[in-house]
């Protein structure tokens, strides 16, 4: 109604006026108060950081370079928006999942340097989550210049045995619609059929819009290293495969790293701390004590069974919380993501889901430490102790083998 969207309005109002009044203060302190130079560069009143430690934190920072053949530079955090989409609402009291709660988490994550998200439309399994960050949009809780969207094509249905570049247009217009935006930073194809090989000419068609300015880049979504290959080889401009990539979920290592690193093709890892249960709060937890109230735990409970089960998986835990205790109490979501993030050349961003903003703290903290070669080879031994792939990525998912 226009009397619940004039008082989300004033909300947001009201939120920009605390945070300029703080900011005020917070200059108007500084001069009279002694600064914390441990803090490095970006020095904190002492007083200020005694009464709110997150004042000491680092911003997310962006990605050392932009995504081949194209301008797009990440931030090394990138928000995953498929915790909008309506199966992840959990527990009623931290559910900010939709509605004017979705739309103002946005501004948390930007200020703290996550100024990229992934997102997509619902043949993807991403539900409103376009809509909501165009809402973000239009209120002003973001502004477009500050922001880079990453969304799908998402080909899984007739459209793959009669691929055309009219289809393609159809489906670039429409997330741009729902966005309110002229132009959409990068756009990761997805195909269900590989027996159907129109993927190469979608991504050839992909190629012509990034020409036309259309799009910024080109990327993928869940393909293997075969495919992928032979997108390349045809000169589609491939700038990115996104794909699930764990301590629990190391099919990447097989083929699609190597190839990656020889093409100069950016991994973007989703499903890093897998659906959350790479965290303290399953620590010691008994697995008939696990609710899969979330339909990204329903998906990781089974990736736990295939990369070692839950007893290795506690282990794996222990092991975590070790590492994380010697940077100073790092969070285990944050040691399991530190993990992919350095575990290669060719991963400059991760994608982290979120149900609201209480992580985003969390996700600056991961910025506070560096695993070492002892944190490293710890974490390697107990994956020596699992089960390690035998396939390819998303292949498991197409119905064929772990």
């Amino acid at each position: 109604s226009s009397s619940s969207s004039s008082s989300s309005t004033d909300g947001a109002d009201l939120s920009r006026r605390d945070l300029l009044s703080s900011a005020a203060m917070a200059a108007a302190m500084a001069a009279a108060m002694p600064l914390d130079r441990a803090a490095g560069p970006f020095a904190v009143p002492a007083a200020f950081a005694a009464a709110d430690p997150t004042l000491l934190l680092p911003t997310v920072p962006r990605a050392p370079a932009p995504l081949k053949f194209s301008a797009q530079t990440p931030s090394t955090i990138i928000k995953g928006c498929w915790q909008l989409s309506g199966g992840h609402r959990g527990d009623p009291a931290s559910d900010r999942t939709s509605g004017a709660a979705a739309v103002d988490d946005f501004a948390s994550f930007v200020a703290a340097g996550i100024d990229t998200f992934d997102t997509g439309p619902e043949a993807c399994g991403y539900g409103p989550s376009e809509l909501v960050i165009g809402e973000a949009l239009k209120r002003g809780t973001i502004t477009r210049d500050d922001v880079k969207i990453f969304t799908k094509l998402c080909c899984v249905g007739r459209e793959q045995g009669n691929m055309t570049n009219d289809w393609v247009t159809q489906k670039l217009d429409l997330p741009m619609r729902r966005l309110g935006v002229k132009s959409l930073d990068l756009v990761q194809m997805y195909w269900n059929d590989y027996g159907r090989k129109g993927y190469v000419d979608a991504a050839l068609f992909l190629t012509d819009a990034k020409a036309a300015g259309k799009i910024g880049a080109v990327g993928l979504t869940n393909f293997d290293t075969e495919r992928v290959a032979e997108m390349v080889d045809a000169g589609a401009e491939i700038s990115s495969n996104q794909i699930q990539f764990s301590l629990l979920d190391r099919r990447p290592r097989r083929a699609m790293i190597e190839y990656c690193g020889k093409n100069g093709i950016s991994l973007l890892p989703y499903g890093v701390v897998a659906g959350g249960f790479l965290s303290d709060a399953f620590l010691g937890v008994d697995g008939s004590d696990v609710a899969l109230d979330t339909s990204s735990k329903r998906k990781y409970a089974s990736v736990i069974g295939y990369a070692g089960g839950y007893k290795w998986f506690q282990t794996l835990l222990e092991t975590l919380r070790s590492v994380g205790d010697k940077h100073g109490g790092a969070s285990v979501a944050d040691v399991a993501a530190r993990w992919v993030l350095d575990s290669n050349d060719v991963t400059p961003a991760i994608i982290l889901g979120a149900r609201n903003a209480a992580h985003v703290d969390d996700h600056r903290r991961m910025f506070t430490f560096e695993l070492d070669a002892e944190d490293k080879a710890a974490i390697e031994a107990v994956l020596a102790r699992g089960k390690a792939p035998s396939a390819d990525c998303y292949t498991w998912e197409r119905g064929g083998p772990w």
